[in-house]
């Protein structure tokens, strides 16, 4: 019998591009609906994560002062527990600094 269960995947990304990039190698590489997936500051505080990327970098070079860069994003998803080894290591080859769950 296969296990059919529920279980949530938590990854930790420095940066709102990283975190973004995870979401869409989730619904791409592994088909999970975008629904299931979840996208939030890892703390109390607004955030564009914990050091600049993209948008949040002037052209200058310097990082933008206007960015909230007050901590790290956080992706969740809600997956079966037999998906979890594969999401996993998709997660950690995004540059998730830390995964937990599963």
């Amino acid at each position: 019998m296969a296990d059919d269960s529920t279980m949530t995947i938590r990854a930790t990304f420095a940066t709102r591009a990283a975190a973004d990039l995870a979401v869409e190698h989730l619904v791409q590489q592994h088909g999970i609906s975008r629904p299931d997936i979840f996208i939030q500051s890892k703390g109390d505080e607004n955030t564009a994560g914990s050091r600049p990327s993209g948008g949040d970098a002037s052209h200058e070079g310097g990082a933008r002062e206007d960015a909230a860069l007050e901590g790290e994003i956080e992706v969740s998803v809600d997956i079966p527990a037999s998906e979890s080894a594969a999401v996993r290591r998709g997660l950690g080859d995004a540059d998730a600094i830390r995964v937990s769950g599963g």
